[in-house]
């Protein structure tokens, strides 16, 4: 058998139908009603409403010789139109419309809010890049406002460089991923816990029961800040530690406060068929609780060691440290038979920037400067679940697939 031939050439005479008015029930099935009577064949069609108002567009062959005449449609659908109230509009042209260029991407803006202002300057910097937006869409308008734009025209890359530098300077969040059908894929989402899925620091937790919290504040703030080697300063932590009984290991697991929208984060993921895990500079003691509670697909941490009821001041097995997450992240991928290149990685500190730049999507989540400027994207507003967003998932569809309805 042979493949099917295009029915409609670039030289056939085309009519673009376009509707406006006020939205109701039947308007769309009205007019393919009227434009049946023609015999004609649609090339392409798109619908939007908004605020109740619509927009229908068609895009249709001309009528064929011996069937009526161009004049007899335009002035059928123009009555049709006038008996709804609805505005009509027909342009003559050739062909379908023209295909959108090479290079295509998926441009995701987060603001609290989304001002006029922001909104013209994302748009400005695409235009210069070569690019052209072919659609914007509301992905969510809370917690924060979230918006994707269809990009083609340009590589993602350079229009990713260019995107971030302008969000960077207007103070909004942008993300740029290429198009096609992997981003419906199954996922992997691998995240930090300290001041990512939580908004604690575990160690400094524990340090409060052992009455050395602002020794151990201290150390943690220079690690993340890259200021210091993440293992030496772990072990140094964790030696103030010394002589705790272990049952503060049951007290700072009820002192963890979970990330405003962790919770749905997760769930929604999961509800999807993605596989969640955590990677943690922190300790097994915490992450693999969570991980129960969570109904995680993997949890990696430090174990802090115990001895006779006590903590020791050590730490045993290796060390889960900046390189560290960034192969835990590859060894997830391999068991759950997902490609590196549809991972997401989310942390916040420089222990987390292999993960993030080894990840197909790194997201610095109300991060410091050194990983905001590393990462793929940035997320600034305390919200964990706006990731969400960045995968083109909508407000909407989380909450149609959570029966309880959302955290915010």
């Amino acid at each position: 058998m042979s493949a099917l031939q295009p029915l409609h050439t670039a030289d056939d005479p085309t009519l673009l139908v376009k509707i406006f008015g006020k939205d109701r029930p039947g308007i769309t099935a009205g007019l393919f009603d009227t434009l049946a009577a023609y015999s004609l064949d649609v090339v392409d069609i798109e619908q939007v409403v908004s605020r109740g108002r619509l927009v229908l567009c068609v895009l249709v062959t001309a009528p064929a010789e011996g069937v009526a005449t161009e004049g007899e449609l335009r002035a059928t659908v123009h009555s049709w139109a006038e008996s709804l109230k609805l505005q009509a509009e027909i342009i003559s042209g050739k062909g379908d419309n023209r295909p959108r260029g090479s290079g295509r991407s998926h441009v995701t803006v987060l603001g609290h809010p989304l001002t006029a202002e922001s909104t013209a300057a994302i748009a400005a910097r695409i235009t210069s890049t070569g690019g052209n937006i072919d659609r914007i869409f509301r992905l969510a308008k809370y917690p924060v406002t979230a918006v994707e734009f269809a990009v083609s025209g340009t590589e993602t890359e350079p229009l990713r460089t260019a995107l971030v530098t302008e969000a960077a300077e207007i103070g909004v969040d942008v993300a740029v991923v290429s198009a096609g059908l992997h981003r419906r894929a199954q996922r992997l989402v691998v995240m930090d816990v300290d001041s990512t899925l939580i908004q604690d620091e575990v160690i400094e937790l524990f340090a409060a029961h052992a009455g050395c919290e602002d020794q151990v504040a201290a150390v943690t703030a220079a690690a993340m800040r890259g200021e210091l080697d993440f293992e030496q300063s772990l072990h140094a932590r964790v030696a103030l530690l010394k002589g705790l009984d272990a049952s503060v290991v049951d007290k700072v697991r009820s002192e963890v406060r979970m990330t405003p929208g962790a919770r749905t984060l997760i769930r929604t993921l999961k509800r999807l068929g993605f596989q969640v895990g955590v990677v943690s500079g922190g300790f097994t003691q915490v992450t693999d609780d969570l991980k129960e509670r969570l109904g995680l697909d993997f949890a990696s941490a430090n174990t802090l060691e115990i001895v006779d009821g006590k903590l020791t001041g050590r730490v045993i097995g290796e060390v889960v440290d900046r390189a560290g997450k960034a192969r835990l992240l590859r060894r997830f991928a391999a068991e759950a038979g997902v490609p590196l290149s549809q991972t997401v990685a989310i942390g916040d500190g420089a222990n987390d920037l292999d993960m993030l730049n080894a990840a197909g999507l790194g997201v610095a989540f109300n991060a410091k400067p050194v990983v905001r400027e590393a990462a793929h994207t940035a997320v600034n507003v305390p919200f964990l679940d706006t990731v969400l967003y960045l995968l083109g998932i909508t407000r909407e569809e989380v909450e149609l697939a959570d029966g309880e309805g959302a955290e915010h």
